[in-house]
């Protein structure tokens, strides 16, 4: 019971409670005494509706993945997203990364969206390195960055940052960063097929209006983000401390959002 601040575990609070002295039940009445008298933090904002393309728009099509068949020092087959079934990964595959190059298709699908999104929308695309520097979190071997800017106010742009490891790292808004795989290693059982399609959910949603950024959020300032999908598959949120950056990054963030009451706007379609 309680909050992101303060929990208690109900059934220890009450064992304790049969067991304490006058002064400390006192001590737990001070401290929820106090806790009640906080500020709440703000209600969760309502999730974002995207809005699709209208018919007639070119369809985005994944290229194809490299269908290619790995296997373990042993020589055992390791069947990617599939190896613990309904079990729970083997204590010693956390870790440990046994393929990393099995993702190395994501960086076709990567430019294949960008490809889409400057033949579909109203956009700028912008090439070069130093556009990795719009991460929140580290890039390690940053081979390529593209950042796409749909020409609306108050639309989120999309910077895709393609990793040596190899991978994508996509900066949507101002204040989120999405890598893809999320982590590579055995115990996860990522495959490049299930990282395709979260990345391509991502980018196409945005672009559909379905994305929502806020900062601050309530008493501890926390960043929030939320997505429901284009094709109306589902939707995911998040709420936390921000990454660690600059402190100008934060207040850069907390203008450009006050134009953005609600979600970030659906991006202009070319010729519109």
């Amino acid at each position: 019971m309680g909050n992101r601040k303060k929990q208690f575990e109900v059934d220890r609070l009450l064992d304790g409670l049969r067991r304490a002295d006058e002064a400390a039940v006192q001590a737990l009445i001070d401290v929820l005494a106090d806790w009640a008298q906080e500020k709440p933090d703000e209600s969760p904002a309502g999730l974002p509706l995207p809005v699709s393309p209208p018919a007639g728009q070119p369809r985005y099509v994944r290229p194809p993945l490299p269908a290619v068949t790995y296997y373990s020092a042993e020589g055992t087959r390791i069947p990617y997203g599939q190896q613990w079934g309904d079990g729970s990964p083997a204590p010693d595959s956390y870790g440990i990364d046994s393929h990393p190059e099995r993702f190395a298709g994501l960086h076709r699908v990567a430019l294949a969206l960008i490809d889409h999104l400057a033949a579909v929308y109203d956009v700028e695309v912008h090439e070069g390195p130093a556009l990795a520097a719009e991460l929140l979190m580290e890039a390690r071997d940053v081979l390529q960055a593209v950042r796409v800017t749909p020409r609306r106010s108050g639309a989120a742009s999309l910077t895709f940052v393609l990793t040596g490891y190899p991978g994508v790292i996509v900066h949507a808004g101002v204040l989120h960063d999405f890598p893809f795989p999320v982590c590579g290693c055995d115990a996860c059982d990522e495959t490049a097929e299930t990282t395709a399609d979260r990345m391509e959910r991502l980018v196409l949603t945005v672009a559909a209006g379905g994305y929502r950024e806020r900062y601050p959020v309530g008493s501890q300032r926390w960043s929030e983000y939320a997505l429901t999908a284009y094709d109306g598959s589902g939707s995911e949120s998040g709420k936390g401390e921000p990454v660690p950056v600059a402190s100008y990054r934060l207040d850069d963030a907390e203008v450009r959002l006050r134009d953005v009451p609600g979600a970030w706007r659906p991006w202009p379609l070319r010729g519109s």
